[in-house]
């Protein structure tokens, strides 16, 4: 059973998103203050990259900007509701940073997952990397590392950014080119 303070901090986040959704910049630096490094916390656990936290965690505060009217307490606690915005901006923040550092993964056969590999097959791996290894090779140096930080390490568009001094967009560019030089180069295309 909650306690008389547990009532009036739920009451009175309720009052400060009220606000909020009157426009009241006050309120909401007060909500901000109250409820910043528990949003943080739920988007933390879900992303552990504290730059991309920092995104999902600044994308939170937009939202319940912008949707403020929509938050209904009869239905959950002021900061139920601002929990689930702030998980749900972590989760699509990290689906989407899976989905753009590889667009084309190859489905995983779960009856090939379990297979121990024979030397065979370890000559084909083998052979692969060699090939692959070459055509990285004819990269620029700076590609080639964007590439191998890109999707060996994950490192997201933003970080590329600001470690090679590049905007997110040239980044995505030269990301873009280096995979189709190497799918060119792996078919034989030169």
């Amino acid at each position: 059973m909650p306690n008389k303070s547990e009532i009036d901090g739920r009451a009175e986040l309720a009052l400060l998103l009220a606000q909020t959704a009157n426009g009241d910049r006050a309120a909401f630096s007060k909500l901000y203050n109250k409820t910043s490094a528990k949003l943080y916390g739920v988007v933390r656990r879900i992303l552990p990259n504290s730059m991309a936290a920092d995104e999902a965690h600044q994308e939170t505060y937009l939202t319940i900007w912008n949707k403020a009217g929509g938050f209904d307490p009869s239905r959950a606690s002021a900061i139920t509701w601002m929990a689930v915005i702030a998980r749900n901006k972590a989760i699509d923040l990290r689906r989407r940073a899976s989905e753009r550092m590889f667009d084309g993964a190859v489905e995983i056969d779960p009856d090939q997952a379990s297979v121990v590999p024979d030397a065979l097959m370890m000559t084909e791996l083998n052979e692969e990397l060699r090939e692959l290894t070459a055509c990285l090779d004819g990269l620029k140096d700076e590609h080639k590392q964007m590439v191998l930080l890109a999707y060996y390490e994950g490192w997201s568009r933003d970080e590329l950014g600001t470690k090679f001094d590049r905007p997110v967009a040239t980044v995505k560019t030269i990301l873009r080119r280096s995979l189709i030089a190497l799918k060119g180069c792996l078919d034989g295309i030169e």
